[in-house]
């Protein structure tokens, strides 16, 4: 029996361990979920275990645990890194009320219509799963791998990786590897695969304002005194121009134009313009209109507010003028563009739109470079060989809108090494969103390609 057959053979229990997995609350922003993460953490290590690597750790960290596993039987043979994250997002963006609502328990994996129904079902448990799994079919089957094999997989993705900026350099002997594996993202759909080969930096900070002492009486103060709740929405308004560009000056000092070879490039994924909006759920767009819908979720920077709080949001009414009001932006960025850099731009110019007397209080919750992939690369042309097999059909090069921050920091950390960004997920899976899914088919095909992929790096 190959490894394909017996990952065939092994497909049921698979999923029934990944549903365990799933079900383990392992949200790690939330800081009552710490011992939840903590076990995550563990049952990853268990396994990487169970499926016979030599040496697992799981070290702990100012934050969350961080899980290391080998398998270095392959003497002569390429080192792969495989990298990835056990933690997840909230499933609500009001963890009392439950708000907005799933349809399922977000921690209660529901199999529906080919789909695994659960928080982190493709971001990223299901993902990195198909590589534990891809693993042990080769082991099981030969007895042996046809590379060495290193795990990194952490639990603060979802909040920045701070851990991981420490942890990599300080075991930069133990991580060397001569590429890295990450399955973080989606492809166009089953039957177009396709392969990332850019990931946009981030930027993402909190403003918190006050204007008075308390809250007021808005019959006794309204119409005399700034209310913060409507100075913040002023504020917010001008943080974008008329024509959907990014008022903040200096923005755009970095950004790289577009060449026509990359224009080019975006050109060629076959997803039209309908369809990214029927994926998003809505016709109301905004953005820089002068760019291809494709280019905006993948090339151009972008400035977002990702939630705004101020006043009061209970149920009924009081009348009172809000002294605080928070908001939290993000910005995706690409080229040059240095988080620290826009941090001080946007700052600033935030402080330029509201009077001296206002405090503004500024916090980082993650920033990440900005990566381009190589894909002229042999490692690069092994993961084009490895989709094609087990997806049916050769991939297209995309870049992608979202940020794996720690990549910069693997490249530029372990000499510059190839990283190969091969998502099994689908763009309608509900990443960060109610109802996150994860194709199960997509599962099964994920688990197809990275034994491929290993053989094909083997050969390398």
């Amino acid at each position: 029996m190959n490894a394909y057959d017996y990952a065939v053979s092994d497909r049921a229990a698979a999923l029934n361990e990944l549903k365990d997995l799933l079900r383990i609350p392992s949200i790690s922003a939330l800081g009552e979920y710490k011992g939840d993460v903590a076990r995550a953490a563990a049952w990853v290590a268990d396994h990487l275990k169970k499926i016979g690597l030599t040496r697992v750790e799981v070290s702990a960290t100012a934050g969350h645990p961080v899980v290391y596993g080998e398998w270095l039987g392959a003497a002569g043979a390429p080192t792969v890194l495989i990298y990835g994250h056990y933690d997840v997002q909230p499933p609500y963006n009001d963890m009392a009320t439950k708000d907005p609502a799933w349809q399922t328990e977000p921690f209660d994996p529901v199999e529906k219509d080919g789909n695994l129904y659960a928080r982190g079902s493709a971001d990223d448990k299901g993902q990195i799963y198909a590589h534990i799994k891809a693993v042990a079919a080769l082991l099981q089957a030969n007895g042996t791998l046809p590379v060495n094999v290193k795990f990194l997989i952490e639990g603060e993705e979802e909040t920045g990786s701070t851990a991981l900026y420490e942890y990599i350099p300080a075991h930069a002997a133990m991580l060397k590897a001569d590429v890295c594996v990450i399955s973080d993202s989606h492809m166009l759909a089953t039957d177009r695969p396709s392969i990332v080969n850019a990931l946009r930096g981030l930027m993402y900070l909190e403003v918190q304002m006050q204007v008075a002492k308390s809250d007021l009486h808005s019959g006794s103060y309204g119409g005399l005194v700034l209310n913060a709740a409507q100075l913040m929405a002023e504020m917010l308004a001008k943080l974008h121009a008329p024509d959907g560009s990014v008022a903040v000056p200096g923005f755009y000092d970095a950004v790289v134009p577009l060449t026509p070879a990359e224009r080019e490039a975006v050109a060629q994924v076959l997803w039209t313009d309908e369809e990214l909006l029927h994926e998003a759920g809505t016709l109301l767009e905004q953005g820089e209109r002068e760019y291809s819908r494709r280019e905006r979720v993948g090339l151009r920077p972008t400035l977002e507010i990702n939630g705004m709080v101020s006043g009061f949001t209970g149920e009924g009414s009081k009348t009172v003028l809000p002294s605080k009001a928070m908001a939290k932006i993000s910005c995706r960025l690409v080229a040059a563009q240095e988080p620290d850099d826009i941090f001080d731009k946007v700052s600033g110019y935030i402080k330029s739109l509201v009077p001296e007397s206002v405090t503004l209080r500024f916090l980082r919750h993650g920033n990440g470079l900005p990566v381009k992939v190589d894909i002229d690369s042999p490692q690069m042309q092994a993961a084009v060989e490895a989709v094609t097999r087990g997806f049916g059909a050769a991939p297209v090069f995309m870049p992608e809108g979202g940020s794996i921050p720690i990549v910069a920091t693997i490249r530029s950390v372990l000499n510059n090494i190839p990283v190969l960004l091969v998502g099994f997920g689908l763009p309608d899976d509900n990443l960060h969103a109610p109802d996150e899914k994860f194709s199960i088919d997509q599962f099964y095909r994920g688990i197809d390609t990275s034994i491929a992929l290993l053989e094909a790096l083997g050969r390398k």
